[in-house]
């Protein structure tokens, strides 16, 4: 499924505002050209470069880092992947944690 079907598939009949940080791969050509088709359906808001503390996905990524990636050894890249898993599961069943990190709960 590519990803015109997979938006359609779930959005379909809804506005959506889509926040997006300054990575080169957000400005590339086919990207655009899907908001153009689609700018009836979808607006692109892009937050201003260099501010990783405007983007609650970065505090994430520091975490999981910080939690299981960062400073340990992995045997293969398969430890890896059941690192970055344990870490997913964790988050998934500690919500409230996630919310505070991410300065979403007191």
């Amino acid at each position: 499924m590519n990803l015109s079907s997979a938006f359609y598939k779930t959005y379909q009949g809804k506005y959506v505002l889509l926040v997006l940080d300054n990575a080169r791969i957000h400005h590339a050509k086919q990207v655009q050209e899907f908001l153009r088709k689609n700018e009836e359906q979808i607006m692109f808001f892009f937050l201003p470069p260099y501010s990783p503390h405007l983007n609650p996905i970065e505090r994430l990524w520091k975490w999981l880092k910080e939690s299981g990636i960062a400073n340990r050894f992995h045997k293969d890249l398969h430890a890896i992947e059941q690192s970055v898993n344990s870490f997913l599961e964790y988050i998934d069943n500690h919500c409230e944690e996630v919310l505070q990190r991410l300065g979403c709960a007191a």
